[in-house]
């Protein structure tokens, strides 16, 4: 390009000026001096502002600016009020679409953007983010102590559970992490979720449990979190010797002095109800006091009443009777209600079933699932009630014989207690019995609460051996766990995906989730398999029960039970189409005669 030759730009359109100078200016006035106060009430100005921009006709009032788009009647009513004051100073007549002399034009940078601040702030850098420290005797302060107490515990199990993280927590803790102060719906335990997103505490599992990151012998950047919190606590509260902060193995804590061993383990949840502290409740589930049959169900309470049994009516996640130990609670003075006490649940645990349930719940499989649901509950002594329902019996949908089988599956192979009864009084009466003997039986015991996952259920019997304490899950726990419909792990939907083949039961399916936990798992070593011949004998080495059985003989019914199934589906959507052709047919003939009659 020759140097002569001028350099030619790209047209560069003029940007229109704003047909409203005079509502821009007292937005961007407004805008500035919620800038200066820190309100965030500027960032509506600025969008009003850029709104009123974009609009490209003249307004006669702030009433009319409602159209436009961040507009609301609070700006419109400042807008109103500046322009009588000005109209007041200037004249009824007094242009608005035009600025005063002196003033300046609108649509500049320092009118219409807050650019300028955002520049600054860039130019200034960012401000430093200051470390997340718990205040002393908070909910974080002392979930975070209670957690790095129990990781320095050796042999420790390495995780908590809620329950028993709030009991560890309590006493370092000024509130309450399960009551909410007066007017206010948060606790001490709402700080968790805090702790969870910024890495100091990990929850996993369902029941949740909820780990430090110290624990282990790794000591990761990630790991190191928890520590340092700790540190920061100890150094801003001077509160160093509140937990043994051991990080290695030398035994030395943050502030690199030596520490001296931890005290012996001692039992997570210590939870006691002393004997002459708590009294016997049977707690009825909701169910059995309404719908269906209301009269019997009525019934059913009027006995428990006039036999003079404590009892409690409330939602049971699984079963229909149970026996809690409520801890007696003196009224507080100045408040309606005393406080709730600690409920611990006995180890009896009833389902009812009547004749004609016990033979709907069969047929629809809700009998199989309530049996592994009673095992897996976390009681120890499960009970079925069945009552007999007269006559009635011999026009159920089967036979009475298959009742019986069913009877007595459940006491032989499944283990479980059964007392049949007539009657909803022999019910009543038999429930009387039970809560009358479980108050003698627990009078003299100090209850001492535990995790339903930190003892197994096949505990030995504690009450028939006269111990003086014995061990018991609390209500809460018990019922969260028991949801039907709570989240479940691909094993748990594996387990009852198994299970729903005839012939394979609980013990079986638990025999082959030990060596396939997953159906992937399962798949694949099928798909490992050389021939057909190895495939049949993939599952033949798995063994089950106390006889050590094989697995094998139900198994063989696998392939044949999918096809059967799906060869059912389709027979029973046939049979209806031709049932619904069928009453289709026989209506229009009916109405086809009827009208030839008339």
């Amino acid at each position: 390009m020759p140097a002569s030759e001028p350099v030619r730009l790209g047209r560069k359109r003029a940007l229109p000026t704003c047909p409203n100078p005079l509502f821009l200016r007292w937005l961007t006035e407004l805008r500035d001096q919620a800038r200066e106060k820190g309100l965030k009430t500027q960032h509506v100005y600025q969008k009003a502002i850029s709104s009123l921009n974009k609009y490209p006709l003249p307004l006669k009032n702030a009433r009319e600016a409602k159209i436009l788009q961040n507009f609301g009647d609070g700006i419109c009513k400042i807008l109103d009020e500046k322009l009588q004051r000005y109209y007041r100073e200037n004249g009824p007549e007094a242009p608005i679409h035009s600025l005063p002399e002196g003033a300046p034009p609108a649509g500049r940078p320092d009118n219409n953007s807050l650019a300028p601040t955002r520049k600054v702030r860039g130019e200034a850098g960012k401000r430093k983010k200051r470390e997340y420290v718990p205040q002393k005797r908070s909910g974080g302060y002392a979930v975070l102590l209670a957690l790095y107490r129990q990781a320095q515990i050796p042999g420790s199990k390495g995780y908590m559970f809620k329950l028993e993280l709030q009991a560890e927590a309590q006493h370092l803790c000024d509130k309450s992490f399960t009551v909410p102060e007066l007017g206010s719906k948060y606790t001490a335990w709402s700080s968790v979720s805090t702790l969870i997103q910024k890495n100091l505490v990990l929850k996993t599992h369902n029941p949740a449990r909820y780990t430090g990151h110290t624990h282990g012998n790794t000591h990761t950047a990630k790991s190191q979190n928890l520590t340092k919190s700790i540190c920061l606590i100890s150094s801003k509260n001077r509160l160093v010797s509140v937990a043994p902060l051991r990080t290695d193995a030398g035994g030395t804590s943050c502030s690199g002095k030596p520490q001296a061993p931890p005290a012996a383990s001692r039992r997570p949840n210590g939870e006691r109800l002393l004997p002459g502290n708590y009294e016997i409740i049977l707690c009825v589930d909701f169910i059995e006091t309404t719908g269906g049959s209301h009269h019997c169900k009525q019934e059913l309470v009027k006995e428990l009443q006039r036999n003079r049994v404590t009892f409690d009516i409330r939602k049971l996640n699984v079963g229909d009777f149970l026996w809690v130990a409520r801890e007696k609670v003196a009224p507080v003075p100045g408040q309606l209600r005393p406080p709730p006490g600690r409920e611990l649940v006995l180890d009896y645990i009833i389902e009812r079933k009547r004749m004609d349930d016990l033979c709907g719940s069969i047929i629809d499989g809700r009998f199989r699932e309530q049996k592994f649901r009673l095992k897996r509950c976390g009681l120890r002594r499960p009970i079925y009630l069945v009552e007999e329902c007269g006559t009635a019996a011999s026009h159920l949908s089967l036979p009475e014989t298959t009742l019986q089988q069913a009877i007595i599956n459940t006491q032989v192979v499944d283990g479980f207690f059964v007392k049949r009864v007539q009657d909803v009084k022999e019910s009543a009466a038999y429930l009387t019995v039970m809560t009358r003997y479980l108050s003698k039986l627990y009078q003299n015991r100090t209850l001492i609460c535990r995790s339903r996952e930190l003892e197994g259920d096949g505990e030995s019997d504690e009450e028939e051996r006269g111990n003086p304490s014995c061990t018991l899950i609390s209500f809460t726990e018990f019922n969260q766990g028991a949801i039907k419909n709570k989240c479940q792990t691909v094993r748990e939907v594996f387990a009852r995906q198994l299970m729903q083949i005839s012939g394979l039961s609980g013990d079986r399916a638990a025999a082959i989730l030990e060596h396939y936990s997953t159906p992937r798992s399962l798949l694949t070593a099928y798909e490992q398999c050389a021939s057909e011949a190895e495939k049949e004998k993939l599952l033949s080495s798995i063994r089950y029960g106390k006889l050590k059985r094989s697995v094998v003989q139900c198994l063989i019914f696998i392939s044949f039970y999918f096809i059967l199934h799906y060869i059912s589906v389709y027979l029973y959507i046939i049979f209806f189409l031709a049932l619904q052709i069928k009453t289709l047919k026989n209506t229009t003939d009916s109405c086809f005669t009827s009208v030839k009659n008339n």
